[in-house]
């Protein structure tokens, strides 16, 4: 134990007993003086520093100023004493911040601890980064820290602290981590230590949000790590709290899914939904101990977000919302807020749950002891809001809003506003509600809404009538509010004529009713009633010299906007110049269409108040854009599945003969021609072709091999549907760990691509397991599917492969005779079709090398009709491409070698436009890899 520095106690001690500022400064000024001396000498010892920079860091923190002693705090860093070191770390961390000069003198020592042997040294060295983080500190030591994250010899501890490090620089320098450093780091979601794998999963959760794309490893990735949780009890002993296995990392792993937009693939989705209904099913009873209900809570709330996010099914959602409705009743503050706030996300996306089961607990949610719980009820009972059930809400709303706190009286104004225009079926319940609810508010209301109401009054005339009516009785009473004097003043204005005949109705009774609220307006509300005033001159001249008297008086103001508009309305009113009048003050037009500027204001509002960057966000553009690609995603790659699922290599192909069109015969041309690789291929690992090549031709082989990892391949395919099993086998001598397959689709929708399991995240010696990929062709397709396979041999390894999965996989071989091959490609030739027939000219490497031209073009799918051609040598053949969307097309070949020249020329015709460079193109490259 290091020693006790009885000098810095007593310190201490003198300040507290010190009973004046004056007394305490005086004390703290005579240690600086002290302290300024002793490091005048440089013999000082490291616990002598230590004691006296402990000091300084204690008056730093009462708020004193102190402006030395920092490149004594600097040396210590220096120290092969811990307690040494830690003070220095400590003071650094304190004394200094990102701007300061002399982070440049600390880079050095702090680049040695985290490269030191010692565990300790380098997580001080990590505290220390994180705390004072910085440009200057993220761009000297990223790299550093990096390495600590993903090195096989850190310590777990270590690897915890360093991804919180980076966590923190990130959030201040997002360039501090490439994209291209994402697998590494998405690899440690499969530590063992879950404290490692809580750590990774904050920092993926924040970086995903930037760059989804590079991150999308992960989601698999976290889907497995949560069935091993809920199905596999993967959770050590120690990080069960009150019988929850790790509720902070199952929080996070949930919430992390949210950043992405949902899976299409089938497997993977259904293994969520399972995830997501055994955690209900096991969390959905309250426990009577308040810590492990706090645990089961935060786990089951954050697995309704993210069924919300999924759009599961509408079962599991009915049995959402049965459980929510049981928690609303808690006596539980949080988990009422928390029950509301889900129904209110859940019910901004769907229309069909029954929430409105529960809109009498919800309605009594408005009269809750907590602030933050009525505020989610409001938000609830808008979002459920319907035709069926407006009034009741509506109601509820007003009576509220009579009793609410004023700092939410606005909000509930425009959105009773917006509910009631949304849903109004009847015109009288539309004004009665609206001048209510303008009545009640009082002061609350924000301009939008009374202008709103004016403006859908003056554009629907059957409403102006009772409209008039109805804001008149208004205006009699004695405590009308200033807005509802706004409206009176314009709508009587307007359409005051309409009532005039009726009984204390009259000319006189309006203008009383208005200018007996005249003196207590404010100057805009009187601008607008002299504006009332002058359209009563043209519409009720026998009150003309009540309303000439009003101009006169008010032409004297001492608002200068009053003055002048007095002045003018004067001069209108005049003799001379009342045929102007009617032209002047006819009736307004209606107003020209155009969006609620409070239904603009309500959705801005809700888009700031969103959590992060989650992409269920309720009324986000992110939502609706995802939703929409979401939506045409599902539909383009819908779930391939074998209907026997004990088997899942197709037992045998069908091989149904069909008659079709076939190829034209041309001369030959000796241009060659040098395909242009695509970026999939330019990232594709080194010597991959091999392999592709032969399962091209072949239905099963080795697909990958080196010293660490062989990949077996199987494939089977049935018309337009195709399955391929990967095999991973372990050729090292110890455990791979965090083994990951992702499969990028080139070709979605044209080509739908879906798993039918996890492969085994970690594989011991010469033990084996495998992917099961399901496909299914809807269209013609050009692009292979791309295998990215990534895990753990003290390094991580990445390799990307292209399956060997060609349009010719889903072609069937027809025979013809040789009429019959000549009459289809004729008809064919008829159609005059654009893009019906493709020719390519292309080099063989290995020309002459024995290559078997029937052979290659037999395993491409391709009959070969013997005699159609003069020249036995040439290849001559018909197959018919099968597709779930578009059909079957019937597809004719000629291959042409020439022999001379090392060249071939391939011409291909179709039914279909699209097919015909495909199935050359592919041809083409098949003798180029070979």
């Amino acid at each position: 134990m290091s020693q006790p520095m009885k000098g810095l106690v007593r310190f201490i001690a003198d300040l507290r007993n010190a009973r004046e500022r004056e007394v305490e400064a005086k004390r703290i000024n005579q240690e600086l003086a002290n302290i300024r001396n002793k490091f005048k000498d440089t013999g000082l010892s490291g616990y002598q520093k230590k004691k006296y920079i402990c000091k300084l860091i204690y008056i730093y923190i009462l708020g004193y100023e102190v402006n030395f002693g920092h490149l004594e705090s600097i040396s210590l860093i220096s120290s092969n004493t811990y307690s040494e070191k830690q003070i220095g770390y400590l003071a650094v961390s304190v004394l200094l911040n990102e701007n300061s000069d002399m982070l440049h003198l600390v880079i050095n020592s702090i680049k040695k601890d985290l490269s030191s042997m010692n565990e300790y040294f380098t997580c001080l060295a990590l505290n220390c980064i994180a705390t004072v983080g910085g440009s200057t500190i993220s761009d000297a030591l990223a790299d550093d820290i990096f390495k600590l994250l993903i090195s096989p010899t850190s310590q777990d501890f270590v690897r915890k602290k360093a991804a919180l490090t980076i966590l923190r620089l990130y959030r201040r320098d997002r360039k501090i981590i490439p994209p291209s450093r994402a697998d590494r780091i998405i690899a440690q979601i499969d530590s063992d230590n879950l404290g490692v794998a809580t750590s990774v999963a904050s920092l993926v959760s924040e970086m995903v949000q930037e760059n989804p794309d590079a991150y999308k490893l992960a989601y698999s990735k976290v889907v497995r790590r949560l069935q091993h949780l809920v199905f596999e009890n993967g959770c050590p002993e120690e990080y069960y709290y009150y019988t929850v296995p790790a509720p902070w990392f199952f929080v996070k792993l949930l919430r992390l899914l949210q950043f992405f937009p949902p899976s299409t693939d089938e497997t993977i989705k259904l293994s969520i939904r399972k995830v997501i209904t055994q955690i209900i099913s096991a969390n959905s009873i309250p426990s009577k101990n308040i810590q492990q209900s706090n645990a089961q809570n935060a786990v089951l709330f954050e697995a309704i977000d993210l069924a919300i996010h999924l759009d599961m099914d509408h079962n599991l959602m009915e049995q959402i919302v049965q459980i929510l409705g049981q928690f609303l009743t808690s006596k539980e503050t949080n988990t009422r807020y928390l029950a509301i706030g889900a129904l209110a996300n859940m019910a901004s996306r769907y229309e069909q749950v029954p929430i409105s089961s529960h809109l009498i607990t919800i309605t009594q949610s408005l009269r809750d002891r907590d602030i933050s719980v009525r505020r989610k009820a409001i938000d609830l009972l808008y979002s459920i809001c319907n035709a069926s059930n407006v009034r009741t809400i509506v109601n509820e709303l007003l009576k509220y809003l009579q009793a609410a706190d004023f700092s939410i009286r606005g909000e509930m104004v425009i959105r009773i506003a917006v509910l009631v225009e949304k849903y109004a079926t009847e015109y009288q319940w539309y004004v009665d509600i609206s001048l209510r609810l303008l009545s009640i508010a009082g002061p609350h209301v924000n301009d939008e809404v009374w202008q709103r109401v004016v403006q859908i009054v003056v554009n629907n005339e059957n409403l102006q009538e009772y409209s008039v009516k109805t804001i008149f009785q208004y205006l009699k009473s004695a405590n009308c509010n200033e807005n509802l004097i706004k409206v009176g003043g314009y709508l009587l204005g307007e359409y005051g004529n309409l009532i005039s005949t009726q009984q204390n109705s009259g000319p006189l009774d309006q203008f009383l009713a208005l200018h007996d609220k005249f003196p207590s307006c404010s100057a805009f509300t009187k601008g607008l009633l002299l504006t009332t005033y002058i359209k009563f001159v043209n519409l009720f001249p026998e009150i003309k010299p009540q309303l000439v008297q009003v101009f006169e008086y008010n032409a004297k103001s001492v608002d200068s906007e009053l003055q002048q508009r007095s002045y003018e309305y004067l001069k209108m009113s005049s003799a001379e110049h009342m045929k102007l009048l009617p032209i002047i003050w006819d009736e307004m037009p209606p107003f020209p269409e155009r969006s609620s500027t409070m239904l603009t204001r309500l959705k801005t509002k809700r888009i700031t108040n969103t959590e992060g960057k989650r992409l269920w966000a309720p009324g986000s553009r992110r939502q609706k854009e995802l939703q929409a690609a979401a939506a045409t995603s599902a539909t383009a790659t819908a779930a391939v599945a074998s209907t026997n699922t004990q088997n899942l290599l197709f037992e045998e192909a069908s091989n149904t003969p069909t008659t079709s069109s076939i190829p034209v015969l041309t001369p030959l041309v000796s241009t060659p021609t040098k395909p242009t690789p695509t970026p999939a291929e330019e990232l594709l690992t080194s010597g991959w072709e091999q392999n592709y090549k032969k399962l091209i031709l072949n239905p099963e082989g080795i697909f990958y091999e080196d010293s660490m990892l062989q990949i077996g391949l199987r494939s089977d395919y049935r018309r337009h549907l195709g399955c391929v099993i990967l095999y991973f086998r372990n050729n090292s001598g110890s455990t791979l760990q965090s083994l990951s397959v992702e499969i990028t689709n080139h070709e979605n929708p044209k080509l739908a691509v879906s798993t039918k399991n996890f492969p085994d995240s970690s594989i011991a010696a010469n033990k084996t397991t495998q992917q099961v990929i399901m496909l299914e062709a809807h269209e013609p397709f050009l692009e292979s599917p791309t295998v990215k396979i990534t895990y753990l041999a003290g390094t991580l390894q990445v390799l990307t492969l292209k399956l060997p999965v060609v349009l010719e996989k889903f072609m069937l071989p027809t025979e013809l005779s040789t009429d019959d091959y000549f009459k289809r490609w004729a008809q064919i030739a008829a159609t005059g079709g654009t893009g019906l027939e493709s020719q390519l000219v292309f080099k063989n490497r290995a020309f002459g090398a024995g290559i078997n031209d029937g052979r290659i073009m037999a395993a491409l799918q391709w009959s070969r009709i013997d005699n159609a051609d003069r020249n036995p040598r040439n290849i001559v053949g018909a197959g018919i491409i099968h597709t779930s969307n578009g059909g079957s097309f019937g597809c004719l070949v000629r291959l042409e070698p020439n022999e001379d020249q090392s060249m071939y020329r391939v011409t291909v015709r179709a039914t279909d436009a699209r097919i015909p460079a495909i199935l050359a193109k592919n041809i083409s490259l098949m003798y180029q890899l070979l």
